[in-house]
């Protein structure tokens, strides 16, 4: 078992609270930033609005222990209404602005959200609005133990389900991210994941809002007015997920733009290769790291530290007050430094349950509290972690286990790959086969790319075959999205 290396944090108290109280300490510094307008609003406002959304939810019939949906592009009201949803007792269940109508009517009726937001504009504005409610905001006891997010897992694998995070799990979350990353009033981030993802609204935007940092948020993601903002603000911290990390390494825009602001980049969401780690840190001289966490962890399980030396390639020591163990998936037994096997994470940030699932929650949590993540991993003697692939993603090859992730890695070095999904083919001869899809940023040949990995990898981890597409699917956090990319048929031409 390994511990962290970092004093324990606290746990106790609300997300709105703690928000609060940083607002009564900074005033009018500003906490949020709408990327498109630059509306900027203050901390005091942001407090104000908070309390004007939670009297106007109150008067709507929101109780305690109620749910209410938000669906809506990323911007400063959202934060607004979820912390004022929560102040009034509530729980908040983001809802991708891409969900079909399906996927929204399958999230209300499993979470049992009522109201729906789905109009930030019209909550803000409308003399009505709840933003704009008269009123003071409803006496409600601070319950710790109260759900105050219910994400729902992206659901890579089987439905997605409502995970239950406390105000403990979230507090806990935040407040080991600004440890690790060492947050301050005067860092500046840009939030590119959704805030309907724990990734947007916990890393990027919670985390960021109790320490009295700036947030400037965007609706829509465009890399290109990405770095727009960047320069514009003088962003700080860049907390992106592996496309992203790719497009920093290499895009020929990046040169056009001013980003020595930047002096950290994170990465996370899904595994990221060492090389493009080096090559964002060389090209932005800044510092670089990556950092791991599932929705069921509030997205936080180890730290990418801002200062402390961590190797690229890992994904940092375990977040304080976290304990890891790796274990055998087939024996169960407990694995040493340096033996590859499935990540079990414990802390306070690890979920209360899956959402009127106990079985799904029993088969993810055992008696101790350990959470079995399904990620294939190690950690070496000094206590970094290193993430290989999801157990349920590896390739058998003639009994050799081939980790996609190591495969997209070395891809996504590879000059004319934008991005890149690497997945099993069924083969007489070998079991399996990895074979890739290729989203292609330049003129490529399949057989020379098939033969340039073969110089770089043992003959068991070749790539067999290729094709292209011009996208791939990807959740908000950048995970790929294996089970809709379809075993690729034999080798296309040169694209």
């Amino acid at each position: 078992m390994w511990t962290s290396p970092y004093e324990p944090v606290p746990t106790g108290g609300t997300l709105h609270g703690l928000v609060a109280e940083t607002a009564a300490a900074v005033g009018e510094r500003p906490a949020l930033v709408d990327g498109p307008s630059a509306t900027v609003i203050s901390y005091a406002a942001l407090a104000a609005q908070c309390d004007r959304a939670a009297a106007g939810l109150a008067a709507r019939g929101v109780l305690p222990g109620d749910v209410v949906a938000l669906q809506a592009p990323n911007g400063p009201q959202w934060m607004a209404l979820a912390l004022g949803a929560m102040a009034a007792g509530a729980a908040v269940t983001g809802i991708s602005p891409l969900a079909t109508e399906r996927e929204v009517a399958a999230q209300l009726t499993d979470s049992g959200a009522s109201p729906l937001v789905s109009s930030l504009t019209a909550a803000a504005s409308t003399p009505e609005g709840l933003l704009t409610a008269p009123g003071p905001a409803p006496d409600v006891a601070s319950d710790e133990s109260a759900v105050a997010l219910l994400p729902y897992s992206s659901g890579t694998t089987g439905l997605p389900r409502g995970v239950m995070l406390t105000h403990r799990n979230v507090v806990a979350a935040v407040r080991q991210i600004v440890r690790a990353l060492k947050l301050t009033p005067d860092d500046t981030l840009i939030a590119v994941a959704p805030f309907a993802h724990v990734m947007g609204f916990v890393v990027s935007a919670a985390a960021a809002l109790t320490t009295g940092a700036k947030v400037v948020s965007m609706p829509r993601f465009d890399f290109e007015a990405f770095l727009a903002l960047v320069e514009r603000h003088r962003a700080t911290v860049l907390i992106v997920p592996p496309p992203v990390m790719n497009a920093l390494a290499r895009h020929p825009a990046v040169a056009t733009r001013d980003l020595s602001s930047v002096g950290l980049v994170v990465s996370g969401g899904a595994p990221l290769g060492a090389e493009v780690q080096r090559a964002v840190g060389a090209r932005l001289g800044a510092i670089t790291r990556q950092g791991w966490g599932l929705t069921e962890t509030a997205a936080t399980a180890t730290a990418s530290d801002r200062e402390r030396e961590v190797s690229p390639g890992s994904v940092g020591y375990a977040m304080p007050s976290t304990q890891l163990r790796v274990v055998d998936p087939d024996s169960g037994a407990d694995l040493g430094p340096g033996q590859p096997g499935e990540l079990w994470v414990r802390g306070p940030q690890v979920m209360a349950g899956y959402l009127g699932r106990p079985d799904a929650t029993a088969a993810m949590i055992d008696d101790e509290g350990w959470l079995r993540t399904g990620d294939l991993g190690h950690v070496d003697a000094d206590g970094l972690v290193f993430i290989v692939d999801r157990l349920k993603e590896l390739i058998k090859v003639s009994a050799h286990q081939v980790a996609p992730a190591e495969l997209e890695a070395l891809l996504a070095t590879h000059p004319a790959v934008a991005d890149v999904a690497v997945v099993p083919r069924a083969d007489a001869d070998h079991g399996e086969i990895p074979v890739a899809v290729v989203v292609a940023g330049a003129a490529i040949d399949a057989t020379d790319l098939m033969e340039w990995v073969a110089e770089r990898v043992a003959p068991y981890k070749r790539i067999r075959d290729v094709r292209f597409a011009d996208a791939l699917p990807r959740t908000p956090a950048g995970k790929l999205v294996r089970r809709l990319i379809a075993a690729p048929e034999p080798a296309q031409a040169a694209r």
